[in-house]
């Protein structure tokens, strides 16, 4: 069974897109690459032909994950969400306390995670900590430099 992914219309429909260009384009494509490497003769010493089944095996692979995660997603109305509490897709402005900076942080589920925009995983270690905590809480985030303490300044969508 997979697992809930939480996300907004706005990257549902980019899923989506990425999926229609997997299928539509990308597929036709590596059939082709595997013909084309096919007539080119023996296949037990064809490395190209290697190479292209290897592709769409990763191509195939990438297909269904993306299925699986439209099919198990559900998309979240930002107007409902409860900013008492750390959720998916809520903006989180915390305090790292030993270097004395803020950051804002959108928790995000592992499909739109991006680190340059801001946005993280809620499984990521920042993300599973400041999940279900309220502004003002102190957390302990153990990361791969260490153990960090954040304090968490205020939650908004």
């Amino acid at each position: 069974m997979s697992e809930i992914v939480y996300v907004t219309e706005e990257s549902l429909e980019k899923m989506r897109q990425e999926l229609q260009h997997l299928v539509a384009i990308e597929r036709p494509n590596a059939s082709k690459a595997i013909a084309e490497a096919r007539e080119k003769g023996d296949l037990s010493e064809n490395a190209e032909y290697d190479a292209a089944k290897e592709a769409q095996g990763h191509l195939e692979s990438k297909i269904r994950k993306l299925e699986a995660a439209i099919g198990n997603a559900r998309v979240v109305d930002t107007s409902t969400i409860d900013t008492s509490k750390a959720s998916v897709l809520c903006k989180v402005k915390v305090k790292n306390l030993k270097i004395k900076k803020e950051f804002t942080y959108q928790l995000v589920s592992e499909n739109e995670a991006d680190v340059k925009q801001m946005k993280i995983s809620v499984k990521s270690p920042i993300g599973a900590a400041l999940l279900g905590k309220s502004k003002g809480e102190k957390v302990m985030v153990q990361i791969p430099a260490g153990a960090m303490e954040l304090e968490i300044l205020d939650i908004s969508i």
